[in-house]
Order: structure tokens, then sequence, then C-alpha cells
């Protein structure tokens, strides 16, 4: 199927309805598992892990105009999705959410798709703003972005989401330093801190240390989400932190998710952090996960 010959849209309304939310998180974490399968390739762990946090914000917090999409973003508040290599779950939101055709997922990494393996702009994908997945870049462009906004006297928000692997990065506290030192308090950041990268456990890789004090020593606000798979919990924290910006600080949310969930067999597991499953894999994760809001066609 060709990007020309898929025509449908298929969004969900916007909620702030917990359980609403967490049927549109399994069904976006079906979509991942799909995704991956069907590409043979990708990165699921991550993409499970975070689809709680990525759901609430888009579906309940963030003020954006889906069907009128358009690469400024002025009068809107922006994502960036630094950590890049979990776009399935942000592709599967953004289909859902209208910005492109829900069939669209099915060519995920393949072939002159838009939905390349990391956020890219040069397809002309509806809803991404700046090509990401080269670490710690992501953030930076979030820094300017906010920058921009305040240049131009808009009130609006920029969001950015990073992993705690990608913290590693020294492009990351250089960037803090100066989010803090400049009270660019119109972002909010968030890591994923599922202790799991590519090579291993965080902690034998590279510790990133005390995270709530490394970023308030640098001049942040910081709010510590204890269970970022919780989607009440995560709900809770956002609207924390819209609340607590304006107020001469950045803030950043520490979110305590586990990579894979919630299927068993990928739990907390750095081996699938970009690894796809097979089918005997994907039909036993896809019985884990309820069915909610109708899988995309393949």
């Amino acid at each position: 199927m060709t990007t020309e010959q898929i025509t449908m849209i298929h969004p969900i309304l916007r909620t702030t309805d917990v359980n609403e939310l967490n049927k549109i998180a399994a069904q976006v974490r079906r979509d991942v598992l799909r995704m991956t399968y069907l590409a043979k390739s990708g990165h699921p762990g991550g993409s499970l892990g975070a689809a709680d946090f990525l759901v609430a914000l888009h579906f309940a917090i963030m003020d954006i105009h889906p069907p009128h999409f358009d690469m400024d973003g002025i009068g809107e508040d922006i994502f960036i999705l630094s950590n890049g290599h979990i776009c399935p779950a942000w592709y599967s939101i953004l289909a859902r959410l209208g910005y492109f055709p829900l069939e669209e997922l099915a060519t995920f990494r393949k072939i002159h798709s838009r939905l390349q393996g990391h956020p890219a702009t040069l397809e002309g994908l509806p809803g991404v703003r700046i090509a990401t997945g080269s670490l710690g870049q992501g953030f930076s462009v979030a820094i300017g972005a906010a920058l921009a906004k305040r240049l131009n006297k808009d009130d609006h928000k920029v969001f950015v989401l990073m992993g705690d692997g990608e913290i590693q990065e020294g492009q990351i506290w250089e960037g803090a330093a100066f989010a803090g030192h400049h009270r660019v308090d119109n972002l909010i950041a968030a890591v994923d801190w599922n202790n799991q990268q590519i090579d291993g456990p965080v902690e034998k890789v590279m510790s990133v240390g005390d995270l709530p004090l490394r970023f308030e020593a640098l001049g942040w606000h910081v709010i510590l989400v204890h269970d970022a798979n919780d989607m009440q919990q995560v709900l809770d924290s956002l609207n924390e932190a819209v609340e607590s910006a304006g107020k001469g600080k950045p803030i950043v949310l520490l979110l305590r998710t586990h990579m894979g969930y919630p299927v068993d067999f990928m739990l907390d597991n750095h081996k699938w952090h970009g690894v796809p499953p097979n089918k005997e894999q994907l039909e036993e994760a896809l019985k884990q996960i309820p069915e909610t809001f109708g899988d995309f066609p393949a």
C-alpha cells in the first residue's frame, strides 16, 4: 500500500478520563508490537514503557491542533521526542489523534515510508518538527524552541522526552545548565528512567547518579514520578508540571517506568531495547494487552 492509497483518518477524541487514557495506552501498545513485528525491526521495549506518559501528554495535557499542523507550532504546545528510537509509540499516538491515516502505521520502517525508524522531516510526516534519534540533540532543540516562543510572546510550552541512557551524553548536561541559568520556564522535560539501555542496565553501563539532585543543582524544578506506568500518577505529575511553568525554573519529570511494560517476558529486560517480537512472541504479548479501539489494518 502506497502513501497515496491511504486515505482514511481514524481520530480518537482527547480526554482527561484516566480509564479512557488507559484504554488508549493499551491500543498504542498493541500498535507498537504489531508495527515492530511487521517491520522485523524497531524498538519495542522503551516504546511500551513510555506509552502512558506519551498518551497522557498528547491526549490530556498539550494544547495541540492535529488537523492544522504546521512546522512553526505558533499558538500551540510543541513536543519533541529526543530519544527518537521509541517513535513507534509516538507514531501510533499521532495517527490515532488524526495527524495522518491509521493505515499508514503498517508502513513503519518500510522503503519510502514517512514512518522512518527515527522521526524525520524529509518525508513530511505531520506531527514531526525535527529529526531526532542522534541522542542528546532533541533536548537542545527543545530549549531553542522554548526560547523562540518566549521571543514571540507565545505563552505555550515545549515538552521533550529523553531516555536515561541518552542523558549520559554531555550535550544533555550542557543544555540543562543553560536552561537553568536562563530560566527557561516554558520548558517541560521528562526522562524515561527505566534503568535499561541497549548494552545493559544503565547503572552498570554508566550510572547517571542522583538525578533529582543533579537537575536541582542546575536550577530545575524536579518532579519525581515513582510509578510512571500508573496513568493517574502520570496525569497528576503532568498537571503539576504545567502549573509550575512560568515560575522561573525549567521543569523536569523523572519517570520511573518499566521497559516492556506490561508484557511479562519483556519486563525490565534490556534485550528488548531494539529487538522486535517474532510471530509466537507477538501472539503471546497481544494476549496480555486488550484491543480497545481496533487494531490498524495490516
